[in-house]
This record gives C-alpha cells, structure tokens and sequence, in this order.
C-alpha cells in the first residue's frame, strides 16, 4: 500500500478527496498551510485511495502520512 506523505510542516486547510476516490499523479490530496502559504499535497502515483488520515485543523509535519492509496 502506497502513502501520501506532506511535503511541508503546517495545518490542514483542506481535504480535496474522500475514500474511494481515484487518482492520478498531480491531482491534489490536501492543501497544508505553511507559514501563510497554500502548499497542495499532491499524488505521486495513480491509485484509490484508501483512507484519508487527516482532518482540516490538524497540524501535520513534513513526511507525515496524509492518506493511503490502495
């Protein structure tokens, strides 16, 4: 099982995807806020995904797990 990982420290802004969705490589997963700045968190590999780990609000660190793909 492939992760989604953040590319930078900050706080979810949003959530762009839901369980069972499919991706494709760029499409965004979630926007983290870093330092007054919108930073997408994109998808690297094409996929479902199969869970969301996040929620907006919540802080997250660089290379945390943001979501799953089956």
């Amino acid at each position: 099982m492939n992760t989604i990982k953040s590319i930078v420290s900050g706080s979810v802004v949003k959530v762009h995807v839901e369980p069972g969705a499919s991706v494709a490589p760029g499409d965004v997963i979630v926007t983290v806020e870093s330092m007054k700045m919108e930073i997408p968190v994109e998808a690297e590999v094409a996929g479902v995904i199969a869970a969301v780990l996040v929620v907006v609000g919540q802080p997250v660190n660089e290379d945390d797990d943001v979501a799953t793909l089956a």
